[in-house]
């Protein structure tokens, strides 16, 4: 995107908050205060030396960047098998399923574990970084709270208060269950709290992300919005256009996360967005305040999308309709610094990274309505 382009929706959005408005929505509460440049803050912090398990996948490359800029001694763990390459930083290659013994030879003052995908990687990294680093970073999730028997809601049931704070029950193992045993994610996220809890005691923060976003995101879980909306038409749009929803740009997530770790910051955090409730409305208009495209929202009934067998996350990304998860308090992250970039900032970045994938990657991308679908779809509806 052209730099006057960027800096125009970035004006827009600091414009918006003075008058109470989000862009591409008709009302809504103020956005959150978005991170000064870099090169505008008064000062950099100390420089830390720091360990990160998984620099190259999704979220890794932007922490590790971001950290160099800011003066630190980043060191980061991968198995080498990744072609993506960070400058900036030491590499340690080792496998989280083997030996780690390399992690008990050196001193960090904190570590950043953005890859732990199943607890047992983490039992065997807090093993071998409890006596030898000061301060424990855990990448959770909020997939860790229990919610199975919250319900999903329906068209009755919006939510208009967040339904989950960091207090809220989280999974537990089963009375059969057996250490090593293979797990469910949220069950997994919820035992590798644990774990750093216990090998960390008063040394952890513990981040829980809900739905990460933005350039780069492998799953196209929020990338099928404002690329459809780019294209222009008549868009599919999913149920009440009142149900909450919630997307954290990776950049805003791991920028903050470094910085959790230059103040000592501990403690258990929800990690979404944006600052205030973020309908599904205003996260499409939100979209389409990044495009010139033409487009026309119709949108479509729950029941209907259920008769005809569309899928929440996989056909329409980034719905949950009534989904406990899609509204969590993150009033505590808030607090401890998170900030966030204007939403249409997101979307464009997201368009134009998508541009320039192979075209192969973007004809199977891994989320969302194909077209053809979308206008059977469509038509169907219109003909009921």
């Amino acid at each position: 995107m052209p730099a006057s382009r960027r800096e125009f929706l970035q004006t827009a959005a600091a414009l918006g908050a003075g008058l109470g408005i989000r862009p591409g929505a008709a009302s809504a509460a103020a956005p959150a205060p978005v991170a000064a440049p870099l090169a505008a803050r008064p000062s950099l912090p100390a420089s830390k030396t720091l360990l990160i398990l998984g620099g190259t996948g999704f979220i890794g490359p932007n922490m590790v960047r971001y950290a160099v800029e800011r003066g630190h001694n980043v060191t980061i763990l991968t198995r080498g098998r990744s072609a993506t390459k960070v400058e900036g930083a030491e590499h340690l290659i080792a496998d989280r399923e083997g030996d780690l013994s390399v992690l008990g030879q050196r001193k960090w003052d904190a570590v950043l574990d953005n890859n732990a995908r199943d607890y047992r990687w983490v039992a065997r990294s807090t093993r071998a970084l409890k006596d030898s680093t000061g301060h424990y970073l855990l990448v959770s999730s909020i997939s860790a709270y229990k919610t199975d028997t919250m319900g999903y809601g329906t068209a009755g049931r919006v939510l208009t208060k967040p339904a989950i704070d960091e207090d809220g029950e989280r999974f537990s193992p089963p009375a059969t269950w057996k250490d090593g045993d293979e797990s469910p994610y949220g069950l997994s996220k919820a035992i590798a709290e644990n774990l750093t809890h216990a090998a960390f005691p008063g040394r952890t923060t513990v981040v829980r992300p809900g739905l990460i976003v933005g350039p780069t995101d492998p799953t196209d879980r929020f990338t099928y919005w404002p690329v459809r909306i780019d294209e222009g038409g008549e868009v599919l749009a999913p149920g009440n256009s009142n149900h909450s929803t919630q997307v954290i740009d990776q950049r805003d997530l791991t920028e903050w996360i470094v910085r959790l770790a230059e103040t000592g910051t501990m403690g258990d955090f929800n990690a979404t967005g944006p600052a205030s409730r973020m309908s599904m409305a205003e996260m499409l208009h939100g979209c389409r305040a990044a495009t010139a495209a033409p487009v026309d929202f119709t949108w479509v009934s729950e029941d209907f999308l259920a008769a005809q067998k569309v899928s929440m996350w996989s056909d329409l990304p980034a719905w949950a309709p009534g989904d406990p998860l899609m509204y969590v308090s993150i009033s505590r992250a808030l607090a401890a610094g998170l900030t966030f970039r204007p939403f249409a900032v997101t979307a464009m970045d997201t368009i134009q990274w998508d541009k320039a994938r192979p075209a192969a990657e973007r004809a199977k991308r891994g989320a969302g309505l194909p077209r053809a679908r979308e206008k059977e779809l469509l038509a169907l509806w219109k003909q009921r």
